[in-house]
């Protein structure tokens, strides 16, 4: 029963408590609009004051110029303190002096011998006073209603801009998230192609050896047994390569490799579109090599690499049954010119130089097979093996309607120079 009645004077006195909260917002509340109240009948009369002293300070200029002052002259500066009255002060307190201008222009101009109220021409400079305050207060509370609903609009039209701006910061929000997570799914799809092609060969070739003793068959063949070791070599130099240039291929200065030999462009080629045959079988592969190209001073597997990384880029772009053609010649400076064309949709020139960079593909570029989706890693990564053998590799448009070649120039063998510059010296005498 205590504990009953206990929460009933608590209840009593939270009760008190908030009343006495409310009565006190109330009166509050009150006290401010009875200010603002007072602050608004002050301004008003203010205005009727300011309006009709404008006019008593025109009468008293006008008395002291006195007889010179024509009722034309008196009318027009009247009309001026009337129109400025209505300009800044309202219809109003325009009106109010207008009467008193009225009065003034009709005791001192009309009749100066005194107002007469039955006279006419009084009547008329009242009116006219009066219409002339009218019609000002209203042109100027129709030009301040405009200027405020021009500041309105223009107030609205900056919420609907920073509403727009916040929807579009989060829209793109959303949308980068939805790109980050298909470039995740993109690049884990790359690299689970690139990295496992070389380790499927590798254990291929592994357990071809394996198998082979332990099964009991007599040993594989020398010749057998070398072809396997030297796909395990290549592979898993090609693994190496890939792991390589996608650690690096960001960085824009890269030193030449050491150890470079010269070596027939030819072979070079040949090994570039060996193993890009099974990605080209749905293609028309052509190669036309000059017959007197000079030896390339590369590292051939890099080179083999980056053909096969551009050739692989040609096949999955362009359409089934399609020419890729491989040319190779002389360029100037000895240097060999090497240029892979095919006959896809072409890049357009804005985007020549950006398909170079990591991570980079065209907007609503997709491959002709789904399933050879890439994330952007190829052009970069033959780029870096290329630029490590002092070469260049950048991007032409194809000689037809569409397509792309991509150049590559490759230093020839100091050797191969230096004989070719004796024979045309020699040539020449």
């Amino acid at each position: 029963m205590f504990a009953e009645c206990d929460a009933t004077v608590n209840a009593e006195a939270a009760a008190r408590a908030e009343g006495g909260r409310s009565g006190g917002w109330l009166v509050k509340r009150s006290d401010k609009h009875i200010k603002q109240s007072i602050i608004k009948g002050v301004s008003r009369i203010r205005s009727y004051v300011i309006a009709t002293g404008a006019v008593g300070v025109a009468i008293v200029l006008l008395e002291l110029i006195g007889r010179n002052v024509s009722g034309a002259t008196a009318a027009q500066l009247l009309l001026l303190v009337l129109l400025l009255d209505a300009r800044f002060l309202g219809a109003l307190p325009a009106l109010a002096a207008s009467v008193v201008a009225a009065i003034a222009f009709a005791r001192y101009f009309i009749t100066p011998g005194g107002l007469n109220v039955g006279d006419a021409s009084d009547w008329a400079a009242l009116i006219s006073f009066i219409i002339i305050a009218v019609v000002g207060g209203e042109l100027a509370s129709a030009a301040e209603r405009r200027a405020a609903e021009a500041q309105a609009g223009r107030r609205e039209i900056e919420r609907l801009y920073q509403e727009l701006q916040i929807a579009f910061d989060r829209a793109s929000e959303a949308e980068a998230a939805r790109r980050n997570e298909a470039l995740k799914a993109a690049l884990l799809d790359a690299l689970t192609h690139n990295l496992r092609t070389p380790l499927t060969a590798i254990k291929a070739a592994v357990t071809a050896m394996i198998g082979s003793r332990g099964a009991g068959v007599s040993q594989l063949p020398e010749e057998s047994r070398r072809e396997l070791l030297q796909v395990i070599d290549e592979e898993s130099d090609r693994l190496n390569r890939f792991i390589e240039g996608l650690s690096s291929a960001a960085q824009p200065d890269t030193p030449p490799l050491p150890h470079l030999r010269a070596v027939p462009l030819e072979d070079i080629v040949r090994a570039g579109l060996l193993r890009a045959d099974t990605i080209t079988r749905d293609h028309l592969v052509t190669v036309e090599l000059d017959p007197d190209l000079p030896p390339v001073s590369v590292d051939s597997p890099s080179v083999a690499e980056a053909i096969y990384i551009v050739v692989d880029n040609a096949s999955k772009y362009a359409p089934t049954g399609t020419t890729i053609e491989v040319r190779a010649a002389r360029a100037d400076g000895g240097h060999v010119r090497l240029t892979v064309t095919d006959e896809g949709p072409g890049i357009p020139a804005d985007m020549r130089s950006r398909v170079f960079e990591k991570f980079f593909r065209i907007p609503g570029r997709e491959p002709v097979d789904s399933r050879r989706g890439g994330a952007g890693l190829g052009l970069p990564i033959a780029r870096r093996l290329v630029e490590a053998q002092a070469g260049q590799i950048w991007i032409e448009p194809a000689n037809t309607r569409t397509g792309t070649t991509v150049v590559i120039i490759l230093p020839a063998a100091v050797e191969a120079v230096e004989r070719d510059m004796y024979a045309e010296a020699m040539g020449s005498k």
